[in-house]
């Protein structure tokens, strides 16, 4: 049988409720929209990390971070023996891609400098040794103007690396600033016309897998000017937030929020005093306008993705589309994702349009990122190596729990409660959040008398995850 291409689209830290098909109104996603009325939208799809590196390497390997031991962002990157997504294809005889981001290694922030971007090749060669075959590599917006990746080469050579450099340095700016150049230079405009003009001149008669990686919407947030006119501001995304509720210690993400030694959530690090409550409404205005701005960029770049493949293959494609993880947007005052469990951060958009599929269907059973590797391999007929992920494809299974993972972090849901669980030098935490009875996680319940039944169940089911793997 013909082995069908395998086009894998991510973003990084995307909010799924930006989305048009998921109710978003500041901005249209017409190629989005189109993607999900033909194909299957898994409704319940979480990630397995908060954090890029682990979410990324579970996606390629189908494992959970405490199996694949790529759990940090800044510990060890994914073994480069270990079983993965690229490696299992092309023992199927497929030609594998990819465009954008990788971060399957922890990228070395304390080099960094202001006024320099740095040598980057060393990384390059190790992302291709996971069994890449054609990389064009744009490691993260902030990572392009530290180190010098492929996109960071085309844009100096352009004129415009410097002042994207400054940019993204000026603190005066708090990651919130329109890219310094023309929007065909912007990082998902050059990933997705990287990923378009492979697709056009590449050998049909070899079965391709391409995984387009858009940096996007993660911070900084920086969208072109043209784009920024293109959000209406008026139905920018609800910020859910209720006085008092990040007062109490007994919240994850206290310090973060009034400012403390624990004020780690990424935008805590912009906000004066390390608080995310000294942001003003002007300021959320213009983060949410440009974060928004951001994704309608990339729902163009996805558009003409999806032309390139249908051109090219017709409906013989197995096209995916998800994020590593969410973004907080400003709900519960915070943006980022660090030590974040909220269904901002956690629930993920996932659309998988299977080839022939033309009309839209819902999967309503509990999915996640390690459920990638396996689809992937089932529709081109390659064994699929032992991992934790499922077929989405094969309807008769279903999840009960999933979790998520971290360096000192542990989050376990049913898909209505959840237990947060962090433990990491003086970060420390303990929250069960019950989306049944408090839909927008205002309160946490882990005290209270009524909940622990519900609580030792989660908190069984987190020991249960880690132990035959830990103590085996």
């Amino acid at each position: 049988m013909k082995k069908p291409a395998i086009v894998l689209i991510t973003c990084d830290e995307l909010n799924r409720e930006t989305l048009g098909y998921c109710g978003g109104k500041a901005i249209t996603t017409p190629n989005l929209d189109r993607l999900a009325a033909q194909g299957t939208n898994y409704e319940n799809c979480y990630t397995v990390s908060p954090w890029c590196l682990p979410a990324r390497c579970s996606i390629l390997t189908g494992l959970y971070p405490h199996r694949n031991r790529a759990y940090s962002n800044f510990r060890k990157g994914l073994d480069p023996e270990l079983d993965n997504l690229f490696r299992a294809l092309h023992r199927g005889g497929y030609h594998t891609s990819m465009f954008g981001k990788c971060h399957f290694a922890p990228v070395p922030y304390g080099q960094t400098r202001p006024d320099v971007t740095l040598p980057y090749d060393e990384f390059k060669d190790y992302y291709e040794s996971l069994g890449i075959d054609h990389l064009e590599l744009e490691d993260d917006k902030q990572v392009s103007v530290w180190f010098y990746d492929d996109y960071s080469k085309e844009l100096d050579a352009a004129g415009y690396l410097k002042a994207y450099r400054d940019a993204v340095w000026n603190r005066e700016y708090q990651k919130v600033f329109p890219f310094p150049g023309p929007a065909e230079w912007h990082p998902d405009a050059w990933v997705g016309r990287k990923a378009v003009e492979f697709l056009k001149n590449c050998d049909v008669e070899q079965p391709l897998f391409a995984w387009v990686s858009f940096s996007g919407p993660h911070y900084t947030i920086d969208a072109p000017e043209e784009y920024l006119r293109q959000v209406d501001t008026e139905n920018l995304p609800r910020r859910k937030r209720k006085p008092g509720e990040l007062d109490g210690t007994d919240r994850i993400q206290h310090d973060s929020y009034v400012g403390g030694k624990n004020a780690n959530v990424d935008g805590s690090r912009s906000a004066d005093g390390n608080a995310c409550k000294n942001y003003s409404e002007e300021y959320w205005k213009r983060f949410l306008t440009s974060y928004c701005a951001n994704v309608k960029l990339i729902d163009d770049q996805i558009g003409k993705i999806l032309s390139a493949v249908h051109e090219k293959y017709g409906e013989d494609a197995l096209i995916l589309f998800t994020a590593d993880h969410g973004e907080m947007m400003g709900n519960h005052g915070l943006w980022g994702k660090h030590n974040c469990a909220y269904e901002e951060v956690w629930h993920i958009p996932l659309i998988v349009k299977y080839p022939g599929e033309a009309a839209p269907k819902a999967d309503k059973r509990l999915v996640n990122s390690t459920d990638l590797l396996p689809t992937c391999l089932a529709a081109a007929g390659v064994s699929i190596p032992e991992c934790d992920g499922k077929d989405l494809g094969d309807s008769r299974w279903e999840r009960d729990y999933t979790f998520a993972e971290g360096e000192g972090f542990l989050a376990v849901t049913d898909g209505t409660r959840k237990y947060i669980h962090v433990q990491k030098g003086t970060e420390q935490g303990r929250e069960f959040l019950d989306l049944s009875a408090d839909p927008d996680e205002f309160e946490n319940r882990i005290s209270r008398s009524d909940c622990q039944e519900a609580l030792s169940v989660l908190r069984n089911k987190a020991i249960e995850h880690l132990l035959p793997s830990l103590l085996a």
